[in-house]
């Protein structure tokens, strides 16, 4: 390992680009669809060394000192990124005539924008480098810190957190609950870099068995909560049969013909209707995919009879569909990407709006400037979607609660806030069709469940082409479809009215966390200046 480590640290040149590019391409390995959460080991062993090997010439300013562990800390993250995201690419291409012009923007723009987070985290962590433990410190909190920063700022995009390499199984997800996906970052990364000290020797046996007995009572903690104790249900009534209907619509076909718009529908109105399998109970709650219903729905009653001809009385329709607001004369109408409840005779019963818009997709940012570039949504809308003001709980005529969440809403923790506590589950609906049979619909698909092992609720997950499921407050799926399968499935949320603490103060926990690893850096860093002087 020492001998490893030394050629790491002194590599230069194109060689050492290449290391470093390929230490986070190979991290993605950890994502969804592979799950080898063990490559994280070799892609933070290899950046400790990278950074170790970082130095500048003794008279540089302090940016031209930590300038080669920021160069080092984004060709690290662009590796990554390009790895974990290239697959947003293939929503550029349904339109390609119109789009294919921003492919190298999505697949090495975006990337190298999200790996200037990484590119700071490793310059702040060799501010408080040093030998041993400490430098292992530095990096996770520098990491915790802008990870969270890469949620919130610039409307924020979480994706692919570092600390999501460290949960592919729900075994792996029950820290979530206590610490959130942020805590499991910044703890992840202590874990997947103490292998570095043993090519440096200093601190090797304090920072490997510390990292040992993170990993231990990650698992540990795991064991505990899927096979120890378990709730009884707060109540003996049947929970409600709920219905997902994957319809599995080409993206193409959804922009196409009223033609094609009348038979997505009728697809939808068939799939809600077939025979529960095995002689199952008929569903309560029959839910659809973001934007499954093809038109303005309250400018089609005709759809609306269709929809109560359908179901029973006693059945409840959630479907995501576009609502359209009208502003007054002189004003163009707004638009927002919704969830509708639809009871049995065909009268809508509540609504939901999506608060966090997807830019470039839903919205264009500073659109009077860019229009005049010819840079508009990839979803075609006059003026694209407005978002909602607040999130307002989804409110069934039964008077169960969904918490709901439209697409990528669900990859924000932060998001998680409000009425959450008098929810029932959350309800996530999306059109993963963008993105093909790619690694996208899985990763998307992990992180919403962890959103669900967070705040202690079930989750309803609906997707046009997948994957759909209904997956406890542990994570577990409980029943569900694959990615591109066409179909329905039936099944009651296990619990339904048990879940565990949503109002866990994680926030406080990840806090903490950050507090007590930069303390450590800082003492070894200042400890170690001290000693010398």
């Amino acid at each position: 390992m020492e001998r490893l480590a030394d050629r790491v640290i002194l590599a230069w040149g194109f060689k050492r680009v290449a290391l470093a590019v390929l230490a986070g391409a190979v991290g993605v390995l950890a994502l969804p669809p592979f799950g080898f959460f063990a490559a994280m080991f070799v892609s933070f062993t290899l950046l400790v060394w990278l950074i170790d090997g970082s130095a500048a010439a003794p008279e540089s300013g302090l940016i031209g000192r930590l300038w080669p562990s920021f160069t080092v800390g984004w060709l690290f993250g662009f590796g990554y990124f390009v790895a974990g995201l290239w697959w947003l690419g293939h929503a550029l291409m349904i339109d390609a005539e119109a789009f294919a012009w921003a492919l190298p923007l999505a697949i090495l723009g975006l990337p190298a924008v999200l790996a200037i987070f990484y590119g700071i985290a490793a310059a702040l962590a060799r501010t408080m480098w040093s030998d041993g433990m400490g430098r292992i410190a530095a990096l996770a909190a520098s990491f915790g810190l802008l990870e969270w920063l890469r949620s919130v700022l610039f409307t924020g995009f979480p994706w692919n957190a570092i600390g999501y390499g460290m949960t592919p199984v729900p075994l792996m997800m029950q820290s979530a609950h206590v610490i959130g996906i942020m805590g499991i970052t910044s703890l992840s990364v202590v874990i997947f870099a103490a292998p570095a000290l043993l090519g440096t020797r200093q601190g090797a046996k304090l920072g490997l068995s510390l990292a040992a007995l993170l990993f231990a009572a990650h698992i540990g903690y795991g064991a505990y909560i899927l096979y120890g104790p378990q709730p009884a249900p707060a109540s003996d009534s049947p929970s409600p049969v709920i219905r997902l209907v994957q319809p599995m619509i080409e993206q193409t076909a959804k922009m196409d013909s009223d033609a094609d718009r009348a038979a997505i529908f009728e697809k939808h109105l068939k799939l809600s209707v077939e025979s529960p399998k095995d002689g199952g109970r008929k569903p309560d709650i029959i839910v659809w995919p973001e934007t499954s219903i093809p038109f303005i729905l309250t400018d089609n009653q005709d759809a609306l009879s269709r929809i109560a001809d359908t179901l029973d009385d006693n059945q409840i329709l959630i479907a995501g569909a576009v609502r359209v607001e009208d502003m007054g004369p002189g004003n163009p109408p707004r638009y927002y990407n919704s969830i509708y409840v639809i009871d049995g005779r065909g009268q809508i019963a509540g609504a939901a709006d999506k608060v966090h818009l997807v830019p470039f997709g839903e919205y264009v940012p500073f659109e009077n400037i860019l229009d005049d570039f010819g840079i508009q949504n990839v979803v075609e809308m006059p003026g694209g979607f407005s978002p909602a003001a607040t999130r307002q709980l989804l409110s069934l005529p039964t008077g169960i609660k969904f918490y709901p969440l439209v697409c990528y809403e669900i990859i924000f923790p932060d998001e998680m806030t409000g009425d959450l506590g008098a929810a029932n589950a959350i309800l996530n609906v999306t059109n993963d069709a963008w993105f093909g049979a790619t690694p996208g619909p899985y990763q998307h698909f992990q992180q919403a469940r962890l959103r669900a092992v967070e705040t202690g609720l079930p989750l309803i997950r609906n997707g046009n082409s997948g994957i759909s499921a209904i997956v406890n407050a542990r994570g577990e799926v409980i029943a569900g479809l694959g990615l591109n399968e066409t179909g329905f499935v039936d099944a009651t949320i296990e619990r339904f009215d048990a879940q565990r603490d949503p109002g866990y103060p994680r926030q406080t926990y990840f806090r903490l966390i950050e507090i007590l690893l930069f303390a450590i850096a800082l003492v070894s860093r200042f400890g170690l200046v001290f000693k010398q002087n």
